[in-house]
């Protein structure tokens, strides 16, 4: 996926959770954040960032923030920060055969009292994948949810049960950047969504890692990441 009309900024402060303030060519502007996600390692006074400008008539924000070069000490890290660009980017990879050959590939379908991402069939078989996109990030690991959701952890549970009525399931971490080598949950900040995981792996659940490929106008699913659901020391993968 290709953002239009891209422009270069300095992140200065995050005002609350849709709205920031950006220097732009040397003008202080206020512009949407498109991540309701804490990112506090992300929005770092001072770390250039991408934006992209809208022309929609009526807007309180001229651009939105779509991506932040991250400081790591092995150097800047290009990481897309657009929440909806991980469903974007999975829409082209299901679409380019990645799971498989699927008809009736639909997006945001219900199921009982759960919506799922996308839906589809394969060989007669109901299938469904749910998409998460991952921002936080620490020496080379990737680690989801960085807030505690309670509708992840619903639609993960759902899967699970879809599982068990012999539906294909699968959840697919986006990571919105290169340089990961490994995901695992936030066990530290939601134990129960990393236990929700473990559960839903041995119901039959794919739990699937991919990086992205990121440039400033640019995001696409590159490569598959490595999925370490045990838990650390002191916890246990069970209720």
């Amino acid at each position: 996926m290709r953002y239009a009309n891209v422009h270069e900024g300095r992140f200065l402060r995050r005002l609350n959770r849709f709205v920031a303030e950006v220097e732009i060519g040397g003008e202080v502007r206020r512009v949407h954040v498109k991540n309701t996600g804490r990112c506090a390692e992300l929005l770092v006074p001072g770390y250039r960032v991408y934006l992209e400008r809208s022309g929609a008539p009526g807007r309180k924000t001229e651009y939105d923030l779509v991506a932040v070069e991250k400081q790591t000490p092995g150097g800047a890290k290009l990481v897309n920060m657009d929440s909806m660009a991980p469903n974007r980017a999975a829409a082209e990879w299901l679409a380019a055969g990645k799971l498989g050959k699927l008809e009736n590939l639909r997006a945001e379908a219900s199921v009982g009292d759960s919506r799922f991402d996308f839906c589809a069939e394969q060989g007669g078989r109901p299938v469904a994948v749910e998409v998460k996109g991952c921002t936080l990030e620490a020496e080379g690991i990737a680690r989801f949810p960085d807030a505690p959701t309670l509708r992840g952890l619903k639609h993960v549970r759902g899967l699970t049960a879809l599982a068990g009525a012999g539906w294909r399931c699968a959840l697919l971490v986006v990571i919105q950047m290169k340089g990961v080598r490994e995901f695992r949950p936030n066990w530290g900040t939601q134990p129960e969504f990393g236990r929700a995981l473990a559960a839903a792996r041995a119901a039959g659940v794919e739990i699937l890692a991919v990086d992205c490929e990121v440039r400033p106008g640019f995001v696409r699913i590159d490569a598959p990441v490595p999925v370490d659901l045990d838990p650390p020391a002191g916890l246990t993968a069970g209720p």
